[in-house]
């Protein structure tokens, strides 16, 4: 298992298939702050909330020349369907061979009622304008998380 990712280090590289047909890569986001999100699963009750909040601090994030990507390992035509059905402005990117969260360290063994298995952990990395990485959640709790990562860019941004 590769180390665990700490603020300092640089970012992973990564070149992803994304919604609409695209793809989206690290080297694209150079000279802008990036919100890289994990997440377990499109169209779940968390992943649903997680993403509707991103969406809707957007224009926050913009503001403050941040780009927002959440990367799970549904496809990306699953990643339209997802966004056509919450009307999400955000981009989503397709890690089906989960080489980029095995990178960034989040595709993780999990427990549920006893069992074992592995899955995505809810993490969020703030990368910044030179591709080092500035701060990181694990084990994402949804609520006030679109916020907090909001002021911690504010902060970042002030400095």
């Amino acid at each position: 298992m590769s180390k665990t990712l700490q603020p300092g280090d640089k970012a992973p590289a990564f070149d992803l298939p994304c919604d609409g047909g695209g793809t989206i890569s690290l080297a694209a986001q150079k000279g802008h702050f990036l919100v890289l999100y994990f997440y377990p699963k499109d169209d779940t009750s968390g992943c649903t909330s997680e993403a509707i909040a991103f969406s809707e601090n957007k224009d926050a994030f913009k503001a403050l020349n941040a780009t927002i990507i959440g990367i799970s390992k549904d496809s990306a035509a699953k990643h339209d369907k997802f966004k056509a059905k919450h009307d999400l402005t955000i981009t989503l990117a397709a890690d089906e061979d989960l080489k980029t969260m095995q990178d960034y360290g989040v595709w993780v063994e999990k427990s549920m009622y006893g069992r074992k298995y592995m899955g995505t952990e809810r993490a969020t990395y703030l990368i910044g304008p030179d591709s080092t990485i500035r701060t990181i959640w694990r084990k994402v709790r949804v609520k006030g998380h679109v916020e907090a990562v909001l002021k911690a860019l504010q902060e970042i941004s002030n400095t």
